[in-house]
């Protein structure tokens, strides 16, 4: 169901329990560069028919949690191209050095106010469930102390334990992150230990006070050495909810991810 169709049978989002007592503005981004020095072009690479970008957009737009989504690009071909499908977009600066800096001034041109949440959605992800917008953004409205949270899922493919394109997540057991990292973690010494990782979906929400906060600090010496901008926030003391998803999706890195997302794709049409 879309969130136009429960808007419209239901009137509210409080009648599913979805909100808390004090209900807040609910808004998705999706940041776009205009050039990844992975695979250039690549947000909008066609896929049967519609840019990824605008794929994205209309997986997000299934979430009934949202109240609006905007593409956030330092691209006018982008803006333009996500405009002509209908969708909205926002121009944003060429500096910014993180997916989290370009949606950070985005909703301060949309206008959120501080209590607001703010859910940063991968752009490279054109097949993510919308299901996970909900599982993202439920910690932030059971609990007014948690600032961030993001999703992470148990790794299955035994090529992604190592690979360094997918991030892996250790937590806590009150299931806060401990670190993220590229390489493998934890480390198993004893053999006989059942081993388990989980790699990191990048899929985020922020209270809209805090992500102002977050994106004024410098960045820090694991967020250099990882390129890993959810790092800032730990290394500045910050607390990251995690969330387990039985959810995964494709990340688009390469030209070969992308053809295994346009079979995908064309097994569902």
């Amino acid at each position: 169901m879309t969130r136009r169709a429960l808007n419209k049978n239901s009137g509210s989002l409080e009648a599913h329990g979805l909100m808390n007592e004090d209900p807040c503005k609910i808004v998705a981004f999706i940041p776009a560069r205009a050039e990844s020095t992975r695979f250039p072009g690549k947000p909008l690479a066609d896929i049967h028919g519609k840019p990824m970008i605008v794929r994205v957009l209309d997986r997000t737009l299934e979430s009934p949690l949202v109240h609006d989504v905007y593409v956030a690009t330092d691209s006018q071909e982008i803006l333009e191209v996500v405009r002509s499908f209908g969708g909205k977009a926002l121009l944003t600066s060429s500096d910014h050095s993180s997916g989290t800096d370009r949606v950070a001034q985005a909703a301060v041109e949309v206008g959120l106010a501080a209590a607001d949440i703010a859910v940063n959605i991968q752009g490279d992800q054109p097949l993510f469930d919308p299901v996970m917008v909900e599982e993202v953004v439920r910690p932030l409205l059971d609990d007014p102390a948690i600032p961030m949270s993001t999703l992470i899922y148990k790794i299955v493919r035994e090529e992604e334990i190592t690979h360094p394109n997918a991030v892996k997540t250790v937590a806590d057991k009150e299931g806060f992150a401990i670190y993220f990292s590229r390489a493998t973690i934890p480390f198993f010494r004893d053999k006989k230990t059942d081993h388990k990782y989980f790699k990191h979906h990048g899929i985020y929400t922020y209270r809209n006070d805090f992500l102002q906060k977050f994106t004024s600090l410098p960045q820090g010496y694991l967020e250099r050495a990882e390129r890993l901008e959810q790092l800032r926030a730990l290394e500045n003391g910050f607390r990251i909810k995690v969330v387990l998803t039985d959810k995964d999706s494709v990340e688009v890195d390469t030209p070969e991810d992308l053809q295994r997302v346009r079979e995908t794709y064309g097994k569902m049409i």
